[in-house]
């Protein structure tokens, strides 16, 4: 286990450092990429650590999509295109603890749940990237209300597939994978590694729809008097504070999305146990 954890240590050092060459990482979120990474890599396995890559090089490439169009928008959210520690934490976090309590107790049910997670942050990140730039405005998931693009809490039809499509590759991912350990093991073809399509699919766009709606309700949302503009911000992008117009003050966006992330895996897990026992 600890040539694991030391080899999970380096792949996630290197990847890491990528990412902030690339600008999708910060020097905080360095750190976390590499926290997560190297239990994920090292307690959980190598399928476990190639789909938290999956989630990370999809995402971040998203994020730098057609960038100048989503510039107009970006004082709306909480943080830029570059992950933060916060984040890298929000997003791994949760798999983080699954790898480790994988380690303890083999339950395949924990990777189900790990599936679920990784679906849910790729499905909300996706949603959200590509979202953002659909010529139809969004409606706020609780009323239907037309919003502002970048709303939290609203949706559009482009983000709905592409939620869907995110959690899609993370199941046909996590499938292809598990097969091709089981494989390698020689234990030959595994019927259950089929069901992660499914498991992934319903997890993933369960808890970004769950994000949607806290992100609608509670999530401390502010607004700037000087700009005249609502954000998920404290401290607006021209430098002046903003105050709270609905929601909880401490609920952030990387509380929202942990909390998005365990219903994920909650339910893929629950759904994991109805399908195969």
């Amino acid at each position: 286990m600890i040539e694991r954890l030391v080899s999970g240590f380096i792949l996630s050092a290197l990847i890491g450092g990528l990412g902030y060459w690339r600008k999708a990482l910060s020097a905080s979120g360095v750190v976390g990429a590499i926290l997560v990474g190297t239990v994920i890599f090292g307690l959980g396995g190598w399928v476990w650590g190639l789909l938290l890559i999956t989630f990370f090089v999809t995402s971040s490439w998203l994020s730098h999509y057609q960038q100048a169009a989503k510039e107009r928008i970006a004082d709306k959210f909480a943080k830029g295109s570059r992950r933060d520690l916060g984040q890298t934490l929000a997003n791994g976090g949760l798999g983080a603890l699954l790898a480790t309590a994988y380690a303890l107790e083999p339950d395949p049910l924990f990777f189900a749940a790990f599936v679920g997670v990784m679906a849910t942050t790729t499905a909300d990140t996706w949603a959200t990237e590509l979202g953002v730039l659909s010529r139809v405005p969004p409606r706020l998931i609780t009323t239907g209300q037309e919003v502002a693009a970048g709303t939290s809490g609203g949706i559009t039809r482009l983000g709905m597939w592409a939620s869907v499509a995110g959690a899609l590759l993370i199941g046909a991912v996590a499938t292809a994978l598990t097969q091709a350990a089981s494989l390698l093991k020689g234990s030959g073809w595994q019927v259950n590694a089929v069901a992660y399509t499914l498991l992934a699919v319903t997890g993933g766009v369960t808890g970004s729809l769950f994000d949607s709606l806290l992100g609608a309700t509670v999530q401390g949302i502010y607004f700037c008097d000087y700009c005249e503009k609502q954000t998920e911000r404290r401290i607006h992008r021209c430098g002046q504070p903003t105050r709270l117009v609905r929601g909880w003050d401490w609920l952030n966006n990387d509380l929202v999305n942990l909390a998005a992330s365990a219903i994920g895996g909650l339910t893929a897990a629950l759904l994991a146990w109805l399908v195969w026992r």
